[in-house]
């Protein structure tokens, strides 16, 4: 069977090339592209170049609230990685009463118009607790009313091998009429993979020719700083001399001025990159390339980034680490297959 995916908040194509990549060892189970749609330009642009570059139109770059949801081609799945700015921890988490908070519900109305067996959702996993997890608690609701049997779980991607610590909720939904059951995949597949930051980015070496390898200027304060903090450290646990300490008061985010641990999974992969939020080199004193961040999200190195540095790194951080994304879309398509695969419990008890 195969099942054309529409997406909305596309992003880059994290979840897309998971999607079109996943492979059960039979070609006739299979996801592909029909459609989807994203308000940032440059994204539109990178998710044409690598998901679907003979069906450009297909990807449409509008604000999702101003977008005629009711004339799209039909779809048997769907996939929305709904903005998570008011759920995530590092935000103010207004959760439902900030701009973003009620993106979801367009999901639902997908949902409700064009009825696709199934559907992944993903968010952060500040979304659990955000309006004292009432948000959460609305969201399902909503989708259970749309007719979906609901699986949510928290993903803790480093423990399905990604080299980054990245804690996502995933809903997977499957509409209540079709008799098929999804189970959360195991990591213990995963268990002993060398999934260290250093290594997914050193092992092959990046090209010296791979696009959005640009290497950061830093001032020469900022390459000092980074001279005393050591592997892990961040500005405010290294041991710094008075005139490199900052002065921030109020909250002290850990990753300002933070370096990568070699031996570790990189720590969550974000679109910002101001005030020392930049992943730091473990070793060199200097931020982290695009491409190495592309790295830490497992991108394929001619997954080629549209736009300018800045841009490229904030649709890097947004995106879902693309094999991580695979884990879960194999799963799916096992689960209407009828193939067995290893499975442990969700962690998220509604």
């Amino acid at each position: 069977m195969i099942f054309r995916l529409g997406e909305l908040f596309c992003g880059p194509g994290g979840l897309a090339w998971g999607a079109t990549n996943a492979d059960i060892g039979d070609p006739n189970w299979k996801i592909v592209h029909q459609w989807s749609n994203d308000y940032d330009e440059n994204t539109c642009k990178t998710y044409r170049r690598n998901i679907c570059p003979k069906q450009p139109e297909t990807v449409y770059h509008e604000d999702i609230r101003k977008f005629d949801l009711t004339h799209l081609a039909d779809i048997d799945a769907l996939a929305f990685g709904f903005p998570c700015n008011d759920y995530s921890v590092v935000g103010e988490q207004k959760g439902m009463d900030g701009i973003y908070g009620p993106l979801y519900s367009y999901g639902v109305k997908v949902l409700q118009l064009y009825h696709p067996k199934w559907f992944l959702a993903e968010n952060v996993g500040g979304l659990k607790n955000a309006n004292d997890g009432k948000a959460f608690t609305k969201i399902l609701d909503e989708m259970r009313k749309a007719g979906y049997k609901l699986y949510p779980n928290l993903y803790k991607f480093e423990d399905y091998g990604i080299p980054q610590a990245r804690h996502r909720i995933i809903i997977v939904g499957i509409r209540e009429d079709i008799d098929v059951e999804y189970k959360i995949p195991s990591t213990k597949p995963y268990a002993g993979i060398d999934n260290t930051c250093k290594t997914a980015i050193t092992v092959p070496p990046i090209p010296a020719d791979a696009p959005n390898n640009e290497i950061t200027k830093q001032s020469a304060a900022v390459v000092e700083r980074l001279k005393h903090i050591k592997p892990g450290q961040n500005a405010f646990t290294a041991d710094l001399p008075p005139e490199l300490q900052l002065n921030i008061k109020g909250a002290r985010i850990s990753q300002i001025y933070k370096r990568l641990d070699p031996t570790k999974p990189a720590y969550t992969v974000t679109g910002s990159g101001g005030g020392g939020t930049h992943i730091y080199h473990w070793s060199e004193n200097r931020a982290l390339t695009n491409r190495e961040r592309a790295r830490l999200q497992t991108f394929p190195d001619d997954y080629i980034f549209e736009g300018n540095k800045e841009s490229v790194r904030k649709q890097i951080g947004m995106a879902v680490p693309c094999k991580g994304a695979k884990i879960i879309f194999e799963a799916i398509l096992k689960s209407f297959a009828g193939i067995p695969y290893e499975s442990m419990p969700a962690n998220i008890n509604e």
